[in-house]
């Protein structure tokens, strides 16, 4: 980016690019949102009961999967299909597809909607002038983006929402955003920072490992901070934000329907470890793929009860764990018996599942004589850096590792407190 708000922050790994404070005009905050307490109205929500006044006739193009639902669990783009109000011309699909038949890594292509006889545009692994083109040959007005987050800068949805914006500024289509909650609260931000030459689809851009934000507040930062130097400018962004989300509030106290996000999503329980455990993608033990409990469930063959006992003498708070056995259905070690550890939150408002989840790094590698990387290095992608895979290989603690990130964390707190809206 060359804009000038920019600042360098750099850190015990080297240096993550980070603009500083200050909003974009075109981000600027709309009335604030109403207090939080009691049921969560979600964006849809909201705009479905102002009559769809802010898509004022356009023809609309919706950017949703499986969870872009209503409280009765009915499919956002299936109540507007129907209701003469909207004119909903095109869908756009992100990875695992609108309607949600493709596995990690997979999207659906285009087809012809059955239920509503639309047309749905393949999004996935497009970005920038080929998503332009995407949306202009769509022949939609406005792009509108409804996607239930996880809340961790690895879940790919919230660079499907940055890809996106960018491919509207370059269209030339305003950008609509309808929030949701962000499922493990947005209390702070926790983690590393991602640093620039890092970048890949599960971070294109240096935002925290757990980023504390709900998509429309991600959406504002983006496109105060990072939008106009990938597109030449600021997309024409609206947000409707939610009522009765406050920043305290996790995913089981909204009263809002749980649709899982993505098939290793299935339960806000996942929510609340997948920030810290999904880096064990970036070794040779399975996190849980191909289990029930996919990110909980951590280990490989050859680990026996040494590491449960390692992690739980480090009373981390909030968090214990079970010594467990399991045989995932596919993915790493598919149908063969692992030893590990299952993660059993106990009290989510005390628990920080990044530095729990290098807690689970620093003590298998310690326990078990097996522990590798994943030989592509994967781990420093889904960290942001080389931060945390050369210290722990150095013997650092868990507590040393996170002491690493805290300045460019700070940093970026600063930042994203620009653009928090409730």
């Amino acid at each position: 980016m060359s804009l000038s708000r920019r600042s360098l922050l750099t850190g015990a790994a080297g240096a993550a690019a980070v603009v500083s404070a200050g909003q974009h005009s075109a981000a600027a905050a709309p009335s604030a949102a109403p207090t939080a307490s009691g049921p969560v109205r979600t964006g849809f929500a909201r705009l479905a009961a102002e009559g769809y006044a802010r898509l004022g006739g356009m023809k609309v193009g919706v950017v949703t999967n499986p969870t872009g639902i209503t409280q009765d669990v009915s499919h956002i783009v299936d109540v507007m299909h129907a209701d003469e109000r909207v004119r909903l011309t095109a869908v756009f699909g992100p990875e695992h597809g609108f309607r949600g038949t493709a596995q990690a890594g997979g999207s659906e292509g285009f087809y012809e909607d059955p239920a509503t006889g639309l047309p749905v545009y393949d999004t996935y692994q497009a970005s920038g002038q080929k998503l332009a083109d995407i949306f202009t040959r769509s022949g939609v007005d406005v792009v509108v983006f409804d996607i239930q987050d996880a809340g961790a800068r690895f879940y790919t949805y919230i660079w499907t929402l940055y890809d996106c914006m960018v491919a509207a500024a370059l269209a030339g289509r305003p950008f609509l955003v309808l929030d949701r909650p962000n499922p493990v609260s947005g209390r702070d931000a926790y983690g590393p920072v991602m640093h620039p030459q890092f970048a890949t689809f599960v971070g294109r851009k240096a935002i925290s490992q757990q980023h504390g934000m709900t998509v429309a507040e991600l959406a504002r930062l983006y496109n105060g901070e990072f939008v106009p130097a990938d597109a030449g400018r600021p997309v024409e962004l609206d947000v409707v934000t939610m009522e009765g989300w406050g920043r305290e509030r996790f995913f089981d106290s909204t009263g809002l329907p749980w649709v899982l996000p993505s098939p290793n999503m299935p339960t806000p329980d996942t929510a609340l470890a997948y920030p810290g455990t999904c880096l064990f993608e970036g070794t040779n033990l399975s996190e849980g793929r191909g289990t029930t409990r996919p990110f909980e469930l951590l280990g490989a063959e050859g680990v026996g009860r040494q590491w449960a006992a390692a992690v739980n003498e480090l009373a981390l708070p909030g968090v214990r764990f079970r010594e467990a056995y399991f045989a995932p259905t596919f993915s790493k070690f598919q149908g063969r018996t692992c030893g590990g550890v299952q993660v059993h939150v106990a009290n989510a408002r005390v628990y920080d599942p990044v530095r729990t989840g290098v807690a689970l790094l620093v003590t298998a590698k310690r326990s078990w004589s097996g522990f590798a990387w994943r030989p592509d290095n994967w781990i420093d992608k889904l960290t942001g850096s080389t931060l945390v895979r050369t210290m722990i290989d150095a013997g650092a603690s868990a507590d040393e590792v996170v002491a690493g990130w805290q300045e460019e964390l700070a940093a970026f707190r600063a930042v994203r407190g620009q653009y928090l809206l409730y």
